[in-house]
């Protein structure tokens, strides 16, 4: 038997450097704090690196190591900057996590190609190119792990969201498709795709009592998402107990896509 078998499930990141992108606020900030609960010395990947004071600060005080990152998604020079800081600073980046998203709501018959190309660079292109930047370097280290933010609108139709449904649908095949090509490097990529979470984004929707009766009514657990419910599943596929664990789509949904 081998010593993987033989051990128990360690979900321990000590010693880890990961990168999550979009860590100002919401899921990304959830995720930098319960990987650094973990372990992981943190890279912030951000929009605005003069942003996430207090959440460098939070981290600070966990023990671990943190740098902020100028890391807009939608532009391919601040992206290999980024990767090229965080080699130098740490090392190494053991995790990568690919959480920039958007969701603007827009009847399709309203999309104009600006709608369309905005949301296909972030959630698509920026997508790729960030796990391309990150992959080279997990290539030469013949180690990592890559966690996409999919969405259970990558399985489903939303009203309005005919667009952000189908960059959803295509971070969950891009997962796929990454999986396969980079396994003989020792990378792992999967993603997880959540419902409806409580956020900033997604405030101004939930404020709307129909709009929130409505999507209660969808999930069978009969609640929203906390935002630390997405980042434990992103520790986990992090993680060495996820070590057989790769192309997966992890659907964080309250039991929505069952219905």
């Amino acid at each position: 038997m081998d010593t993987i078998t033989q051990q128990f499930p360690n979900f321990d990141l000590s010693g880890k450097v990961a990168i999550i992108t979009g860590a100002a606020r919401g899921l990304g900030k959830s995720c930098a704090l319960a990987l650094a609960h973990s372990g992981a010395d943190i890279a912030l990947g951000l929009r605005d690196v003069n942003t996430a004071e207090d959440l460098e600060k939070k981290i600070l005080a966990m023990g671990r190591k943190v740098i902020r990152l100028q890391m807009d998604v939608s532009s391919l020079e601040q992206i290999n900057n980024a990767v090229e800081i965080v080699v130098k600073e740490f090392g190494k980046i053991d995790i990568l996590v690919n959480n920039v998203g958007v969701a603007p709501a827009n009847p399709a018959e309203k999309v104009t190609e600006e709608d369309f190309d905005y949301t296909v660079n972030l959630n698509l292109k920026g997508t790729f190119f960030t796990a391309q930047a990150v992959g080279k370097q997990m290539i030469k280290q013949r180690s990592g792990r890559i966690i996409n933010m999919s969405s259970q609108a990558g399985f489903i139709a939303l009203e309005d969201e005919s667009i952000y449904c189908m960059t959803k649908a295509g971070v969950n095949h891009l997962t796929k498709n990454l999986a396969s090509e980079w396994a003989k490097y020792n990378i792992n990529i999967n993603a997880v795709a959540p419902t409806f979470i409580e956020t900033p984004g997604t405030e101004p929707w939930l404020k709307d009592q129909d709009f929130r009766k409505g999507v209660l009514d969808r999930i069978p657990l009969g609640r929203i998402g906390k935002p630390m419910e997405v980042a434990g599943a992103v520790v986990f596929l992090a993680s060495d107990a996820a070590s057989l664990i790769t192309g997966d789509i992890m659907l964080i949904d309250g039991g929505w896509t069952t219905r």
